[in-house]
């Protein structure tokens, strides 16, 4: 019925002589159609690269859009105020406090999500090593860097690398919306950053590593292996690449959870400190063995374990932390990496320089590093011409 009076509207023009009507609906319908069926503008940093992904990334793409209304029109979770009434809540530092008070809060709406990523839940298998960076919204140098170095997209010993950012937000009001618009146009231009609608904090951390995991079950279930690691270190994902490839009877179906192995570590009570954990959130003294969050590298087997027990475990402030307890509550362990070293590099000599690609070519990761030395050391690893003495040994 719409469409017969459109048409007897049409005729009534065209009957009059209004040529600048008819001229002026043929336009608005061109603007109509071309809205509804240009393709998006989906290249990448790394679209250069073929991807047998690709194929099935445009119309995974398109469900962005009703899965970002269907986020945002979850109810935002409220504050529990009556963790102000607990025993010596008010002596606490202020971060702990808000730490508490939003504790119970698990799920927060999704601001950036990359649905096509993997090439979709069932085709995830194809991703060999999946790269989980955590980032703050401002730290664009840091990302800019690591998208040209070790975090670049590419096919590696003839498996894909892939890249993502997990974010959250900061500030409030105005500067808010206007760090979200520059983070949407770095999306634009990328498309590697998950982004959630929570304070990005330290003690936020576990969270977003809890968000990311569920995003993971849904997104990519079936990636082989993860690195999950901060975006200040010098991660050498060649060889990562090359160790996982090399593991015995391992294609990611199996656990893994490897990386600088603290243990016996006593929980930090002095109030000063920003890995200060009261004990109305921890009562133990030591926590359970956990790898440095600095960077650590584990199987999709072991991501989905995570997943399914750390949502039966109330949110711990130290997200390194909180993944040993985890593994713990699984009857898993986690096990220590020569290669990987989350409190920098112990020096054969006072005078030896920390960034010297013959000491860190051999290597997986090490913490930490600003973006121009990153890019340097990234350019001199894999100098062809590189030639390093048999002195060039770490303690």
């Amino acid at each position: 019925m719409a469409s017969s009076n459109a048409q007897i509207a049409i005729i009534r023009i065209f009957r009059r002589g209004n040529i600048s009507y008819v001229f002026g609906l043929g336009v608005i319908f061109m603007v109509i159609y071309l809205c509804q069926y240009s393709p998006d503008s989906t290249d990448s940093s790394d679209s250069a690269v073929p991807s047998p992904l690709t194929d099935v990334f445009e119309n995974e793409s398109k469900s962005v859009f009703k899965y970002h209304i269907r986020e945002l029109s979850e109810p935002r979770c409220q504050a529990n105020l009556s963790m102000s009434d607990t025993k010596d809540f008010s002596s606490l530092p202020n971060a702990i406090q808000d730490f508490l008070h939003y504790r119970h809060c698990r799920s927060f709406p999704m601001l950036l999500d990359l649905p096509a990523k993997c090439g979709g839940a069932n085709r995830s298998r194809e991703v060999f090593l999946l790269l989980v960076i955590k980032s703050s919204p401002l730290n664009y140098d840091r990302r800019e860097v690591l998208r040209k170095t070790w975090a670049k997209e590419r096919l590696q010993n003839g498996v894909w690398i892939r890249r993502l950012f997990i974010i959250g937000t900061e500030g409030s009001g105005h500067r808010k919306l206007k760090i979200n618009k520059l983070l949407k146009a770095e999306q634009d231009d990328f498309n590697d950053i998950l982004q959630w609608d929570f304070n990005d904090t330290f003690h936020n951390l576990t969270l977003k590593q809890t968000l990311f995991l569920q995003w993971l079950d849904r997104r990519c279930p079936n990636a082989r292996f993860l690195f999950n690691g901060d975006d200040d270190v010098f991660a050498h994902t060649d060889n990562m690449v090359t160790y996982l490839q090399g593991l015995d009877d391992n294609d990611g179906s199996k656990h893994l959870f490897t990386g600088y192995l603290f243990q016996n570590e006593k929980v930090v009570r002095w109030k000063g400190s920003k890995y200060f954990v009261p004990e109305l959130i921890q009562e133990s003294k030591t926590y359970e063995p956990y790898c440095g969050g600095g960077g650590y590298l584990l199987s999709g087997y072991t991501a989905s374990v995570i997943n399914r027990v750390s949502q039966a475990i109330p949110i711990h402030p130290i997200d390194d932390a909180f993944m040993g307890i985890c593994l713990s509550k699984a009857g898993l362990s986690p096990s220590s990496h020569i290669g990987v070293r989350t409190l920098g590099l112990n020096m054969p000599s006072k005078g030896a320089d920390h960034s010297e690609p013959c000491y860190l070519r051999e290597l997986l990761l090490v913490h930490r590093f600003l973006p121009a030395d990153m890019y340097l050391m990234w350019k001199q690893v894999h100098d062809p011409h590189l030639k390093c003495s048999p002195t060039y040994k770490l303690r």
